[in-house]
């Protein structure tokens, strides 16, 4: 059986060993990431809950590389008060990026009607989750996956937890692939392929789509869209539910459904009481969220969040994000 070190060596890894220190932004050189206390830690951790051989991963690490950019673009705005709905909104949903959907669904239409009938995804939904994230596969992201979840691992304090999962899920899914380690491009997160899943995603809800027994989601569409489809239904999705609903609101009241989050929590009944109106049809028992989309100088957007809402939001955790992925899918199927 191969040895984790052989798989990444046999790609050409022994070349560059020769670095061994990596500068670190305004700070200069720092010890490589090999070298470091917390490295080795973690290296150890890795050794004795997963069965890697520790001298191969120290040695992985000397070859890492830190990536200030990853660390600038995750970075929270300096002014969060300029986040914008209509400017993040217009990125997105555009004629350019509905355009290219209507023809990603069209040569894509089996696997789309496969993920609609098995999965309960409408096809609109994973089409518009791809064309945000990779602009339909063409940008996947430039990164060396090790690299941007190591910087964010380990010189990221305010995730440093979670991107340490995300390293190991990345090596464990390296080790199960028999890929070489240095070889995976991905975002600055160290999001993978065409639906840009995180490594524990890519372990947990990435399937195998077209039948060839792979799962490959950086080059095989339909493994992309059985894939996003397996995620949003294994989060709960509903199939033929509604995803939001526009809503007015009056007062001040409505401010504590915002500060209780997008989780719906709220009974359709309650809104009268919180300032919050709408249209629908909904059993009055129906739980909702209301959500805010800002923009600065123009009158703020407000929606009522379902469980599908919510649900996208487990793809990314933003809000602004959700609604672009619903807004962008409506337009894609206007436009068909």
């Amino acid at each position: 059986m191969k040895t984790f070190l052989r798989v990444f060596l046999a790609a050409g890894a022994l070349a560059a060993s020769s670095a061994a220190t990596a500068v670190i932004g305004a700070e200069g050189a720092r010890k490589a990431y090999g070298s470091r206390p917390d490295v080795q830690v973690f290296v150890r951790e890795m050794a004795e809950r997963h069965g890697f051989v520790a001298s191969e991963l120290a040695y992985l690490f000397t070859r890492v590389r830190r990536q200030q950019a990853a660390l600038q673009a995750i970075a929270p705005p300096k002014d969060p008060g300029a986040r914008s709905w209509q400017a993040y909104r217009a990125r997105f949903v555009n004629d350019a990026r509905v355009r290219e959907g209507v023809a990603f669904w069209q040569n894509h239409a089996a696997a789309l009607e496969r993920a609609a009938r098995e999965q309960g995804i409408p096809a609109e939904i994973v089409v518009a989750i791809i064309g945000i994230e990779t602009l339909y596969g063409r940008n996947s992201g430039s990164f060396r996956v090790i690299d941007a979840l190591a910087t964010l691992a380990f010189d990221y304090p305010p995730r440093a937890e979670y991107f340490r999962s995300e390293l190991e899920q990345y090596l464990l899914f390296a080790r199960d692939q028999g890929i070489d380690v240095f070889s995976v491009k991905g975002s600055y997160a160290g999001a993978i392929g065409i639906p840009q899943f995180m490594p524990g995603s890519y372990r947990r809800y990435a399937v195998d789509f077209d039948g060839d027994c792979v799962i490959d989601l950086r080059a095989s569409p339909a493994d992309a869209i059985g894939s996003v489809a397996n995620f949003l239904r294994q989060h709960g999705w509903r199939p033929g539910e509604p995803i939001a609903l526009p809503a007015h609101v009056n007062g001040a009241a409505h401010r504590a459904m915002l500060d209780a989050g997008i989780e719906p929590k709220f009974p359709m009944r309650e809104l009268r009481q919180y300032g919050v109106e709408t249209r629908t049809g909904l059993a009055l028992e129906t739980p909702v969220a209301l959500v805010d989309f800002e923009t600065p100088g123009a009158p703020t957007e407000y929606r009522l969040g379902l469980l599908n809402f919510f649900v996208l939001t487990r793809y990314n955790r933003a809000s602004f994000y959700a609604a672009a992925v619903m807004d962008l899918a409506a337009a894609i199927r206007a436009a068909k």
